[in-house]
């Protein structure tokens, strides 16, 4: 394992040796905006995997990426400010050389102007009853929404917003009434005149916080959105931090999590939720799931902020808050429902971001092992501290002795980590061999092998993947599919995320900063390729056996991002097929066969067919009657897949023998392990990864 650390080590020295590092930008006449342009131009140029050429082409990617993330909704800016700002469409690329601000400068000022606007027609607006009984409809596919063309038409689109915000915060009053009244006989429920009224209210104080929010962004704040917009034209993973953006960064990659345990992504019409962290509020409460959409946020009982085209981080300042504080979040559900989701603040219980294991036991006595790896994790500074590979060793070793028959390896939603790591477990399961090549940006190609030859696991091996298990994830699962090692289960294909990323610290390039903290950028430095010679970029690791999930029709993964970098193959190492894999192709045939005659995944798939048909209604009646049948019809469809949640299966899992002492000493523990083993009962992708264990040992 110590070449791995070499191969590493030295990557990183060349990255930090490179001439390009030893320039300095140190220079009185241009101010701080100017220098940072010019560092950030720098880096991207000699650093970036593949820089991209800065033409026209550029500019006008650049141009649309900046005003996409100005007005995304478009609900600021007329047709004619776009047309005023349509000359910079293919200049930017040599303004951006010179340090020519004048586009920033110009659409800054500019939404400044229209914002205060805005939120003086909402003033307006409210100023006159609000009215729920509307013939017209409200288009909420923003990016093909057209730019109104004067003040009137700003203030017809920003009263159709106010009313569909009515709409919604009416309605669901409605079933929170309801819900009271179910669970209390004697509750009296409010009118509708009330609720409607405190609707009207809600809006309006929603909007006026909104406003207060966007008043409060400084210009340093909306110049890192412009710089963004130029880094993210590379790629969709290198990114300019500002000081505070990086700082934060740092605190979340530590490991110490607090607020409701999500990770967040913005969207055109919400803020999307991209990953659930294991051991926090929402996963242990199973309150939301990935592609879920947050409208609203609310603190306690107050009244809810809409988040529908708000920053990312002004949002995630919503949403965190200190430990056993609430939040209600107004959701939009991946099927199209939409609900008010409760959730105390809490810390994340780290131990369950670590491996963990159990034992599976079938009706007819055979017994099964089942890892599951949240992330591959490592302690940098620390060598001596737990990581991944030395964890997952250990779980292998009390598997074995519970004398199980086969392996399940879990890394569905496993968004990466450690390359360190990666290449050790994958070792874990041949003698020795390649795992990973690394490519840099110079061309210069690096193999990654394990060259310890004890194979720690060596009977029959099954992967579980899906569209999130990312990076690190993508390459354990390549290799042993490489190898015929495992067979590897899960949806069509993982995320497709095969770049490697390196920070790097801007403040450097200058000898003496008399600008203050520059940030960092985040960048592309190199590619993942499997043994093979495949890249796992944009086409990630397509299963052997293919299994439906409600993300199956979905736009998501590194396919669905602008910019994605490409797909490409080098040469392949020279490594040794496993050979004891005789039944692969009978138990992926028999596998096959059980899926397409298994009418509970029929279901799945249904559902899967339904949420994409959901994502792509985007015209609502403004009208309570009309809108209130969309809403139950919405919720009578989701009943028919609700049965998905009855499913179980004749399974049953305990904790090792090893762990069963632990676990009786700590009830939080015992609770979680419960909680765990009662979630594996109705995972029919766990039900079905046994039956393959069973096939490949006939």
């Amino acid at each position: 394992m110590k070449n791995i650390s070499a191969v590493l080590f030295l990557l990183f020295i060349s990255f930090a040796s490179c001439s390009f590092t030893n320039k300095r930008f140190d220079n009185p006449e241009k101010d701080k905006d100017q220098v940072l342009l010019d560092i950030v131009q720098h880096v991207l140029n000699n650093a970036h995997f593949s820089p991209v050429q800065m033409d026209d082409a550029f500019s006008k990617k650049v141009y649309s990426s900046y005003l996409k993330n100005l007005d995304g909704q478009r609900r600021y800016f007329l047709q004619s400010d776009i047309d005023e700002f349509k000359k910079y469409e293919t200049r930017l690329d040599d303004d951006l050389k010179s340090g020519d601000l004048s586009f920033f400068n110009l659409s800054y000022e500019r939404l400044k102007q229209r914002m205060k606007e805005a939120e003086n027609l909402t003033k307006v607006i409210f100023a006159k009853p609000i009215e729920l009984n509307s013939n017209e409809s409200i288009n909420t596919d923003y990016e093909h929404l057209s730019y109104v063309k004067n003040k009137a038409e700003m203030q017809k689109r920003w009263k159709q917003i106010a009313i569909f915000s009515t709409l919604s915060t009416f309605i669901t009053k409605q079933k929170e009434e309801a819900t009271k009244k179910e669970k209390d006989a004697n509750y009296q429920p409010k009118s509708d005149e009330v609720l409607k009224k405190e609707s009207v209210e809600a809006t309006q104080k929603m909007l006026a916080d909104m406003f207060g929010m966007y008043n409060d962004i400084t210009r340093e704040e909306w110049f890192g959105v412009f710089v963004n917009a130029m880094t993210e034209t590379f790629d969709p993973h290198s990114n300019y931090m500002a000081p505070d953006i990086k700082e934060g960064f740092d605190r979340d990659m530590s490991g110490k999590f607090e607020g409701i345990g999500a990770q967040l992504q913005k969207k055109p019409d919400g803020i999307a939720i991209t990953n659930i962290i294991l051991g926090g509020p929402v996963w242990k409460g199973k309150l939301l799931e990935v592609g879920d959409q947050i409208l609203k946020v609310g603190q306690g009982s107050a009244e809810p902020v809409d988040v529908v085209g708000m920053r990312l981080d002004d949002a995630v300042k919503l949403i965190k808050g200190p430990k056993g504080t609430e939040v209600r979040l107004t959701v939009k559900r991946v099927d199209g429902t939409i609900e008010v989701v409760s959730i105390i603040r809490d810390v994340v219980e780290i131990e369950e971001t670590y491996a963990k294991s159990a034992v599976i036991r079938t009706a007819d006595g055979k017994r099964y092992g089942l890892i599951n790896l949240p992330k591959f994790y490592i302690d940098f500074e620390d060598a001596n501290q737990r990581n991944a590979a030395t964890d997952v060793a250990l779980e292998i070793e009390k598997l074995k002795k519970e004398n199980i028959d086969g392996l399940i390896v879990d890394l569905r939603s496993n968004g990466g980590g450690s390359l360190k790591t990666v290449v050790e477990i994958g070792g874990l399961f041949i003698p020795k061999g390649p795992i990973v090549q690394v490519k840099s940006s110079r061309g210069s190609r690096d193999v990654l092998s394990d060259n310890d030859p004890k194979t720690q696991w060596d009977g029959s091996l099954v992967i579980l993947t899906n569209e999130l298990s990312a990076s690190a994830s993508e390459i354990l699962a390549a290799a042993m599919q490489d190898y015929k090692r495992a067979i590897v289960i899960g949806g069509k294909q993982t995320f497709g995320k095969g770049t490697v990323q390196s920070f790097v610290d801007l403040n450097t390039f200058l000898r003496q900063n008399s600008y203050g903290d520059l940030g960092a950028l985040k960048i592309t430095i190199q590619k993942f390729y499997r043994i093979n010679g495949g890249s796992t970029q944009l086409k990630g690791v397509e299963s052997d056996v293919v299994v439906p999930d409600k993300y199956k029709y979905i736009d998501i993964g590194e396919r669905d991002m602008p910019n994605a970098m490409p797909w490409d193959k080098i040469d392949p190492a020279k490594f040794t097929p496993w050979s004891n894999n005789a039944n692969f192709d009978k138990a992926i045939a028999n596998s096959q066969k059980r899926i397409g005659e298994n009418t509970y995944l029929k279901l799945i798939d249904e559902n899967a067919q339904w949420i994409k048909q959901q994502q792509k209604d985007f015209v609502f009646p403004l009208n309570y009657e009309a809108y209130k049948k969309v809403i139950e019809k919405n919720e009578e469809q989701a009943k028919k897949f609700k049965a998905i949640s009855d499913y179980k299966s004749d399974l049953t899992f305990t904790s090792v023998a090893s762990d069963e002492a632990k676990i009786k000493t700590s009830e939080d523990l015992k609770l979680r392990r419960d909680r765990w083993h009662e979630t594996l009962e109705k995972d029919v992708y766990i039900d079905e990864a046994v039956k393959v264990l069973k096939d490949l040992n006939q």
